[in-house]
């Protein structure tokens, strides 16, 4: 599997402990393959991978990314709106594990707390990760439908009088920003897209 090769790769940059690294991809695993999972999950974390290696070239610090990338939605939960702070807890515990520096770990902290709202950042790596964190808005019709729905399964919890409100803010928030994505390589792949989807979503409520 590639996200475990990577994450492997990425580690033993680090630490030469094994165990923990099987450890801490095994927690990985386990957390994004929880049941009640349907968007927030490993293929979303392939997905991710996906697209910010096709602008590498463009990321200063590829290390702290792939951290980001791992632990961004390592805790989830639909009735809770604290996930990200909840998540860049627990990566900051990990990453001081395998003895990571300070400012790495600040600067992926920062990262994840940034996909909460996805506010324009003066850290292009940052912009680059929230813009690859969003690139679902952007796919064909057929692949934007199949991610709102599971989307909504992870909220089966709310019964649509409370959800689609909720739902509604969300895209709207989207379709208010001048722009949603930060990076001229994701707005030109995916602005139009995006906006033409969230509209067609936000309709159907």
């Amino acid at each position: 599997m590639m996200l475990q090769k990577k994450f492997n790769e990425l580690l033993t940059k680090y630490t030469d402990d094994t165990s923990l690294i099987n450890t801490l991809w095994t927690e990985i695993e386990k957390n994004y393959s929880g049941n009640k999972r349907h968007y927030h999950t490993l293929q979303h974390l392939d997905n991710l991978l996906a697209q910010l290696t096709n602008v590498k070239e463009e990321i200063q610090n590829w290390d702290t990314i792939l951290f980001t990338l791992y632990y961004h939605d390592i805790i989830y939960n639909a009735t809770k709106s604290d996930n990200e702070e909840k998540s860049a807890e627990l990566a900051e515990k990990r990453m001081k594990e395998i003895s990571l520096s300070s400012e790495v770990i600040e600067q992926c902290k920062i990262q994840i707390l940034a996909t909460k709202s996805h506010f324009s950042s003066t850290n292009s790596d940052t912009n680059y990760f929230t813009d690859a964190d969003l690139s679902v808005l952007g796919q064909s019709w057929e692949t934007y439908t199949l991610y709102y729905k599971n989307v909504r399964k992870e909220y089966a919890i709310y019964p649509s009088f409370i959800y689609n409100p909720g739902r509604k803010k969300v895209l709207l928030h989207f379709l208010s920003m001048d722009k949603i994505f930060k990076t001229d390589f994701f707005y030109n792949k995916f602005e139009t897209q995006a906006k033409q989807n969230l509209q067609r979503e936000l309709d159907s409520l």
